[in-house]
């Protein structure tokens, strides 16, 4: 009560009369940059030659506990509009397994997270999209706690949510945005409820099928910054297979179909050397599905004890998702940002990428 009461205070004094619009802000990409940055507890974050101004005009009114894998969410408001806001990694291995727990399951599915506890979700119409495990599994976890605030800000009348994380808080927004669209699909959430997302630095979510529906339902109310430099928007590491190609093309039959207008021995070379180009990849895709998914489930269940492990979608061919929005890097930029093989991690800060953003042209 105290907190929807806030709400309806804040809002009133706030409140502005225009509402979100489609298309990419560099004015509101840069806010949710500087708000993302002050996740953390490190003062010297925003002090000194590594200074960062706060956001224009955001509040922050809510800070969730730790859940499901280390996971942390933060709701900020204008009085216009809310901020939902997706933490990103964290130094702990919980942390960690949320984006290594990356075989994929199907877009639309369960997950059995105790006993008495399944969480539904619906990211896709399309039968063959799938997405990556971990950050599903910390969408069930982080959404238990959204959308009850997401009521209270509708009560207080605010219908308008901006949807950011920068890294692994980018791979959970790809998750929580298109949760939230399957909600309000199945008249959950109030048709009303205007959805827009600035993922920063986000690594890939899923497979192609997952792609094409996510930016089809999305258009011009999602995006993802990436810069040039960062090497996390290029991972998970993907392997294509014959399998992950549109069902009607000419890959499944292509080796026989060739093969059989040749005469032996031909034939036979032929298909020997399809095998050598197609089997690789197989194996690749079931080694990493056992390890990537089958053994780091093991792990995962000594922090959820009672999570039952998912049926893994026989695919990892993870692709680039949503409209993106490139910071190229180069010239001046790298005389402000040398490589540093020491720091792998120095093109994926918020300092980096606000630079590069600053001096962006849509």
């Amino acid at each position: 009560m105290k907190f929807l009461f806030f709400l309806l205070t804040f809002s009133s004094i706030t409140a502005f009369a225009q509402t979100l619009q489609p298309g990419f802000s560099k004015h509101e990409a840069t806010q949710m940059l500087r708000l993302s940055a002050r996740v953390g507890t490190d003062t010297s974050y925003f002090t000194g030659d590594r200074y960062l101004p706060e956001p224009d005009g955001f509040t922050r009114v809510y800070r969730s506990k730790e859940m499901g894998l280390s996971n942390l969410w933060e709701l900020w408001s204008s009085g216009l509009a809310c901020v939902i806001h997706i933490r990103g990694t964290v130094g702990k291995s919980e942390s960690w397994l949320a984006n290594i727990y990356s075989a994929m399951v199907p877009a639309t599915g369960r997950f059995i997270l105790a006993e008495q506890d399944t969480f539904f979700y619906h990211l896709s119409d399309h039968p063959n999209a799938a997405v990556h495990t971990g950050w599903l599994l910390s969408t069930a976890y982080l959404s238990r706690d959204i959308l009850p605030r997401i009521d209270s800000c509708y009560q207080a009348g605010i219908q308008n949510f901006f949807i950011t994380g920068h890294s692994q808080g980018g791979g959970i927004t790809y998750m929580l945005t298109a949760y939230l669209y399957g909600l309000q699909k199945e008249g959950k959430l109030p048709s009303d409820l205007r959805f827009k997302t600035y993922a920063t630095a986000a690594p890939k979510p899923g497979n192609t099928y997952f792609a094409y529906s996510y930016e089809a339902q999305t258009k011009g109310w999602a995006f993802n910054i990436v810069s040039s430099a960062d090497w996390v928007p290029e991972v998970p590491v993907s392997v294509q297979n014959i399998s992950d190609i549109n069902e009607i093309s000419p890959f499944p039959t292509v080796k026989e179909d060739i093969a059989s207008k040749q005469k032996w021995p031909k034939r036979a070379v032929i298909k020997m050397a399809a095998n050598r180009l197609i089997k690789p990849s197989e194996k690749a895709r079931a080694n990493y599905i056992g390890l990537l998914g089958d053994r780091i489930t093991q792990e995962v269940q000594k922090t959820l004890p009672e999570f039952r492990k998912p049926e893994f979608y026989p695919s990892i061919h993870y692709v680039r998702t949503g409209q993106m929005v490139v910071l190229y890097a180069e010239g001046d930029y790298f005389e402000q940002f040398p490589n540093d093989p020491e720091d792998v991690w120095k093109h994926h800060m918020h300092h980096p990428y606000l630079y590069l953003l600053d001096g962006y042209e849509p």
